[in-house]
């Protein structure tokens, strides 16, 4: 049987583990991401209880959710100022989905890339500046939210691991 200290040791290794495939589900969107990091830390601080592990888990869960969110928000307000419709949006998430399968990991970039170029082409009366134009600013606007939430996923994690060194060594 162990210890008490080795199961919280070997929870907070696996919690971890689902940290850092949430930090990646926030750049490969076909992983839950940010949800992942939300619900693994207060799962952690219940598990190892004390005052510690939830005040690590509650500032690493508000930092994620402002990750996640401001993301939406940013994502969103750019698609909208540039005029970019759902549509588009989602015919490039379709083409990401059957990139990834075709060619992994860079399928998914490429067939977003692609989808989402060929259904501003299509919109934009066959316009091959306009649609690339649009396209560009698209995924810059993706992008920078993707950045802005794996910065504070980032964070988060970050919370997750001052909180495990002083649970563990203080």
């Amino acid at each position: 049987m162990l210890d008490s200290t080795a199961t919280e040791a070997i929870t907070t290794v696996l919690a971890g583990l689902l940290l850092v495939i949430g930090a990646l589900g926030v750049v490969l969107p076909v992983l839950p991401g940010s949800l992942l990091i939300i619900l693994t830390l207060p799962v952690w601080a219940f598990l190892l209880g004390g005052t510690v592990p939830w005040v690590a888990a509650v500032i690493g869960v508000v930092l994620a959710i402002a990750g996640w969110s401001g993301s939406t928000v940013l994502t969103g307000r750019s698609l909208h100022r540039q005029q970019i419709p759902r549509g588009p949006i989602l015919v490039g998430i379709a083409a990401a989905v059957v990139g990834l399968f075709l060619l992994p990991p860079l399928g998914l970039f490429i067939g977003f890339a692609a989808g989402l170029f060929g259904a501003e082409y299509i919109r934009r009366d066959r316009d091959w500046r306009a649609a690339g134009t649009a396209s560009l600013r698209a995924m810059r606007a993706m992008g920078l939210g993707i950045l802005l939430e794996f910065l504070l996923a980032g964070l988060a994690i970050s919370a997750f691991l001052i909180g495990t060194l002083v649970y563990f060594v203080f």
